[in-house]
C-alpha cells in the first residue's frame, strides 16, 4: 500500500501537487474527486473541511493546500533533494520565493483577474502592495539562475512556476520572456510531462 493517498481533480491546483508526486518518484495513490456533491460531501470533508482539492494523506497525516503539501512532500523526502539542506543559504530562498507565490503572487492574479481597482493610498495594507510590484519581484526571484534556488530545481519552482505559468495563461500576468522561458524549462521537465498526460487522460476518460 501506497504511504502517500493523493486527493485531486484532473480540473484543479492538484496538477501542481500531481507534477511534485512525479518528481518526487516515490509510490502514491490517487483518489480523483468530482467537484459538487462529492467534494463537498461529508467522507471528503472529513479530509479537507473547506471541500477543495488537492489534499494527500501521508500516513497518518493529512495535509491540504498546494503550496503546504510542497512544503511537506519535500522535507519528507529529503534524499530526493527537492529543498535545499538545512544550513544552505539557498533554504531561504525557497522559502521566500514559495511564500511569495501562495501569499501575494496569489493575491495580485485574484486582485487582477476580478478587476479590483486598489487605492493608491491603500496599497500599503496590502501584502501584495500593486501589480507592478508583485511582477518586478517575481523578475528578481528568477534573475540570472535556472531555478530558484540557483542552477538546482526544486519544489520550490513547481509551485511558483505554477502559479507563474496559470496567471500567463489566464492573462493575469503579463508574459514576458523572462517568464516564458522559466515555465518553458519547467514544462520540459518529463514528470511536469507525465503529470500533465494523467490529467488529460482521466479528463478524456469522463467525457468518453
Amino acid at each position: 500500500m501506497a504511504e502517500i493517498t493523493f486527493y485531486s481533480n484532473p480540473q484543479s491546483r492538484g496538477l501542481i501537487v500531481h507534477w511534485l508526486l512525479e518528481e518526487l518518484g516515490v509510490p502514491y495513490e490517487t483518489q480523483w474527486i468530482d467537484y459538487g456533491e462529492q467534494m463537498k460531501g461529508a467522507e471528503y470533508l472529513a479530509i479537507n473541511p473547506m471541500g477543495k482539492v488537492p489534499a494527500i494523506r501521508h500516513n497518518s497525516a493529512v495535509v491540504t493546500e498546494a503550496a503546504a503539501i510542497c512544503i511537506y512532500l519535500a522535507v519528507s523526502y529529503p534524499e530526493k533533494g527537492l529543498i535545499p539542506s538545512v544550513g544552505d543559504p539557498k533554504l531561504a530562498d525557497f522559502y521566500r520565493w514559495m511564500l511569495f507565490a501562495a501569499g501575494p503572487v496569489e493575491m495580485a492574479i485574484t486582485a487582477h483577474s476580478f478587476g479590483w481597482e486598489i487605492a493608491e493610498e491603500r496599497r500599503g495594507q496590502l501584502g501584495f502592495g500593486n501589480h507592478e510590484d508583485t511582477l518586478a519581484a517575481l523578475e528578481i526571484a528568477i534573475a540570472d539562475r535556472s531555478f530558484i534556488c540557483g542552477d538546482k530545481f526544486s519544489a520550490v519552482d513547481v509551485y511558483f512556476g505554477s502559479s507563474l505559468q496559470w496567471g500567463m495563461l489566464f492573462g493575469a500576468i503579463e508574459k514576458r520572456a523572462s517568464f516564458e522561458e522559466y515555465v518553458n524549462r519547467l514544462q520540459a521537465r518529463p514528470a511536469a510531462q507525465r503529470s500533465v498526460k494523467i490529467n488529460e487522460d482521466r479528463v478524456k476518460s469522463l467525457t468518453n
